[in-house]
């Protein structure tokens, strides 16, 4: 998951006057009010990713205490990561018309009630129409609190800012199925709702110490191309996950399929002839860019819904405690934490393009390993495959969302981030979607035994193809010529 948003806005009062004085305030930020403004974003921010892969342990529980089968389950995950990446564009450009700490606010308010619904729920049906709304919600205040970052913060402040928001949703997502297994065990499934939904209530409490803005009344909102992209990436989700119970061969699936091929072509006519687009399209033309964005969808279609859906076999299968479970997990969470470091400092030593194709193969390739996995699996036995996954998300996260802003002029930095992180996050939930159902159907929605993992070790091969096709894609169009962007480097 990535979400980088760059912008103007309104800045802070100036407490001292005098170019010089106004210009360090710009550049490194008030010590004060800013630093407040921060920790309440990144406190919210931590809890948006850490519901997708903190409620994957609970799953099973979920499961057995409201009687719902795995593709009804699985909506739990995929109903909130699906609203939360059709709806981040057309919140990112609600928030620039109606005020960032509007929207951010409301986005706050919804997720923190969905929450605390999803904790109350008494039936499947309930939990994944409140997931659904909490997703909304999460879109809403993601693009609103990076909004007001940077609106907030300039020159080297926001870039530190910025990294420290990539931080921790980074490890929100890394660290969910730890943190998610605790609170599992010790107070319950329901407590994988409630408590980021009281993490919510708290910043909610803080809202008024962030700075206030208007919107900007000449803007306009792509509501046309908002709405075809949303349908067509709900329409998709839909029919993927409903394949894997219902057969990809019938007639509701197929025709859902599609009408998401329809409105996907839509909204590229319609994103074409926009005067103000919600996505410059144009930006695909440059092969480095997208060479980036093959590379970061990559990653993630192999490396998230292995975070989600692992848990459930851990305990399923293996027999461990959701505690015990999201322990294990640490092996493959923790690269993604320790390892972006080692990724600049490798891209100060050699090309872009191979650094970031190896970070995908490397990824592919601990998930072919992961085919050893089976009831008796140990800690040691799944060290290497779990470490390898989540070394190739460690080596590139921070540093594919640089590259991909510097591959294009100046001007279209802001535009090729919101790209970049929206097609990263709705691969991330096709991905989850895909996995899904493929185990659905090949375990025959029967998540014991031989039947599990027979279909887990499937779809780990499956999954190692995908990678090794991602990777030759990106090292030919890393070769590229970088079109009219200044180059990176690679």
């Amino acid at each position: 998951m990535g979400l980088l948003v760059d912008g103007g806005g309104v800045r802070a009062p100036q407490r001292a006057r005098g170019p010089a004085a106004r210009a360090h305030r710009r550049e490194h930020g008030s010590l004060n009010g800013n630093a407040i403004v921060l920790v309440v974003v990144l406190l919210s921010s931590f809890t948006f990713p850490l519901t997708i892969t903190g409620a994957s342990v609970a799953l099973p529980d979920i499961r057995a205490d409201l009687g719902a089968g795995l593709t009804a389950s699985q909506w739990v995950i995929t109903g909130y990561n699906a609203c939360f990446a059709s709806f981040l564009v057309a919140m990112g450009s609600l928030a620039d018309v109606a005020g960032r700490r509007r929207i951010f606010t409301g986005g706050v308010a919804v997720f923190c009630a969905a929450g605390l619904a999803a904790a109350a729920s008494r039936d499947v049906l309930t939990l994944n129409a409140v997931r659904a709304l909490g997703g909304v919600g999460a879109a809403a205040a993601a693009t609103g609190g990076s909004a007001i970052l940077a609106a907030t913060f300039h020159g080297t402040a926001r870039v530190r800012a910025f990294g420290m928001l990539g931080t921790v949703l980074g490890m929100g997502l890394a660290f969910g199925p730890t943190v998610g297994g605790v609170l599992v065990e010790t107070l319950g499934w329901r407590a994988a709702f409630g408590v980021p939904a009281a993490v919510a209530g708290l910043v909610l409490l803080l809202v008024p110490v962030l700075p206030a803005a208007r919107g900007d009344a000449g803007r306009r909102i792509d509501w046309a191309g908002a709405a075809l992209f949303t349908a067509a990436l709900l329409v998709l989700i839909t029919s993927i996950v409903e394949g894997g119970e219902r057969g990809f061969g019938g007639p509701a699936v197929l025709g859902g399929l599609v009408a998401a091929v329809l409105l996907a072509t839509a909204f590229v006519t319609v994103e074409r002839r926009a005067d103000d687009p919600m996505f410059e399209l144009g930006l695909l033309a440059n092969p480095r860019f997208s060479s980036y964005a093959v590379a970061a969808g990559a990653i993630v279609f192999v490396l998230v819904p292995l975070l989600v859906y692992l848990p459930s076999y851990l305990i399923s299968v293996v027999g461990l405690a959701p505690g015990e479970a999201g322990v294990w997990l640490l092996m493959l969470t923790a690269p993604t934490v320790v390892l972006p470091m080692a990724g600049t400092a490798l891209a100060k030593r050699m090309p872009a393009g191979p650094l970031v194709a190896g970070s995908v193969a490397v990824t592919g390739a601990g998930a072919l390993l992961l085919v050893t996995i089976g009831p008796g699996s140990t800690p040691w036995a799944l060290a290497v495959p779990l470490a390898l996954t989540g070394a190739g998300f460690g080596l590139s996260t921070g540093l594919l969302d640089g590259l991909a802003v510097t591959v294009v002029r100046p001007e279209q930095a802001g535009t090729a981030a919101g790209m970049f992180s929206t097609a990263r996050l709705a691969t991330e939930t096709v991905g989850i979607a895909v996995v899904g159902a493929a185990l659905a159907a090949l375990s025959g929605d029967r998540l014991t035994g031989t039947h599990y993992t027979g279909a887990l070790r499937t779809v780990c091969v499956a999954l190692a193809v995908f990678s090794a096709v991602a990777t030759a894609c990106v090292l030919g169009l890393s070769r590229k010529p970088a079109g009219r962007g200044p180059a990176a480097g690679g």
